[in-house]
């Protein structure tokens, strides 16, 4: 199609032409993104072997100092006059082999097993019972990857070691001294500032996200359930067994139908919830900033209050008053000739509770949606609407040809977001149905489950936390394929500068 038949569509033409694009241009947008992945594991291991490439060529042409560097921390930079660094280099080998010495390494020469020795009841010389506790499987992952962890920044300071130590030589040989502590200082506090400032964030994120994380991930792969929850019993390693549990059709296994049937009504919730929030709050934006409209900041204010009350707050709310005997059925009563009609909002059909879900989601999700909206509307060239209204442009192509186009671009970045927060979105699932209505065909979760929340009943009720990791693996993997899909084939992704 060329571009002069494009612009002579109508919107529901142009609509349905750019879906259909999108639609067929997924499988290639796929094909690159696997592409790009495959680029980015050979790059991997080519910078891999340059390093190895390097690793050699510093110790060939090293001096003894350089060399000796390769077995004690710090001897290049010591002999060379940067002491203090020496030093802390020298410093961080002696507290990993005091580490490994005493604590690590008995962690560590568990982990293929997660532990051999079970916990024991005896009784004993006076008849009286004791527990002799044997190995703890979580203790024995959670020190070993510690412990891994620790070992991967210590060879990182070990190659830094290395590195300086025949940076140092090089710049003897040149006549050239190693700089001081007090301007080391002065550059970590002018040119280098942002490492300083960086340092400890990224320590805690470290911490505090990628050692749990890593820990996850691990747990998907043992048996760790009510069966097998330590010190009492141990857990050990069942490999895929979890996830293969969840593509068991063969079976007609109930994890599976269960992890099938959530997936379908989790994106289906996401696309939902995500676009009606968006549109609704797209048209009442634009009916709140329309020229003629008076007392706009009142209207601004009433969304800022109605998201100023905690969401939680609200949706515990919303779940009474959506009660058999709640607020809504009292209030149809007098509509009824004051007969209450018990309306079961949440708990009888599906049907019924996954709209009802919907709904009360677009009270809590469009004040945002209206707020980034009036602020991208307010911020539109008037030029670009002046030029239209000269060329004879209405309000209808105005809104197709100028406001919509701009507001799709610079919002897809916050689309995105939104649609991977609607697919973890536990608070409106959990504090409004619970899941419900509940039903036997699914594995410890109801009809209005969604993946997150499933996940939580798995960990919290059945304590089958090893599925629920996997569950978890599997939430991340689409979300982030499906992220990287759609903003890297967006328009804001592919000509930033297109509305500069």
């Amino acid at each position: 199609m060329t571009f002069v038949e494009y612009k002579q569509l109508n919107p529901f033409q142009r609509f349905a032409y750019n879906f259909k694009k999108f639609i067929c241009n997924v499988p290639h947008a796929v094909a690159n993104f696997f592409k790009a992945l495959g680029r980015g594991i050979v790059k991997f291991f080519v910078g891999i072997g340059k390093g190895f490439k390097n690793y050699g060529v510093r110790f060939a042409k090293g001096d003894w100092a350089t060399k000796l560097s390769y077995l004690i921390f710090g001897i290049g930079d010591i002999h060379k006059g940067k002491y203090y660094k020496g030093i802390l280099f020298f410093l961080a080998e002696v507290l990993y082999a005091l580490y490994m010495v005493f604590f690590g390494w008995g962690y560590l020469q568990k982990f293929p097993t997660l532990g051999t020795v079970e916990t024991t009841q005896g009784y004993n010389e006076l008849g009286m019972p004791v527990t002799e506790y044997g190995d703890n499987s979580m203790l024995i992952l959670l020190y070993s990857v510690l412990s891994i962890v620790i070992t991967i920044v210590i060879f990182a300071i070990y190659i830094a070691n290395i590195k300086d130590a025949y940076q140092h030589q090089l710049m003897k040989a040149e006549g050239k001294k190693p700089s001081s502590l007090k301007q080391d200082v002065r550059d970590f506090l002018d040119g280098k500032y942002h490492i300083t400032l960086l340092s400890f964030p990224v320590l805690m994120i470290g911490i505090f996200n990628v050692l749990p994380l890593i820990f996850m991930i691990l747990i998907a792969f043992t048996n760790y359930d009510m069966q097998h929850l330590p010190p009492g019993t141990l857990f050990h390693w069942v490999g895929l067994d979890n996830f293969t549990s969840l593509f068991n059709f063969v079976d007609s296994s109930t994890k599976a139908t269960t992890f099938i049937e959530l997936t379908k009504w989790t994106l289906l919730w996401a696309v939902v919830a995500t676009f009606s929030n968006y549109i609704l709050g797209m048209i009442i934006a634009l009916m709140i900033n329309k020229k003629g409209i008076k007392l706009k900041a009142l209207w601004r204010t009433l969304f800022v209050i109605a998201i100023a009350v905690p969401q939680f707050v609200s949706l515990l709310l919303m779940n009474q008053m959506l009660q058999t005997n709640g607020a809504i059925n009292i209030l149809l009563s007098y509509f009824n000739g004051g007969v209450n009609p018990q309306i079961q909002f949440l708990n009888s059909s599906t049907l019924m509770a996954r709209v009802t879900v919907v709904i009360v989601n677009l009270w809590v999700g469009i004040p945002y949606t209206i707020l980034s909206m009036s602020g991208i509307l307010m911020n539109i060239p008037e030029d670009l609407y002046e030029s239209a209204r000269i060329d004879g442009a209405g309000p209808v192509k105005t809104f197709t040809a100028i406001t919509l186009p701009y507001m799709i671009f610079v919002t897809t970045p916050q689309l995105i977001t939104q649609f991977v927060g609607n697919i973890n979105n536990f608070n409106v699932i959990y504090l409004l149905t619970g899941g419900g209505p509940s039903t036997e065909q699914f594995y410890q979760a109801g009809r209005t489950d969604i993946l997150v929340t499933w996940l939580f009943n798995l960990t919290m009720s059945s304590q089958d936390y090893g599925l629920a990791a996997a569950i978890g693996i599997l939430v991340f993997i689409v979300c982030a394929t499906l992220s990287l899909i759609i903003f890297n084939n967006s328009k804001s992704m592919k000509d930033e500068e297109a509305f500069s």
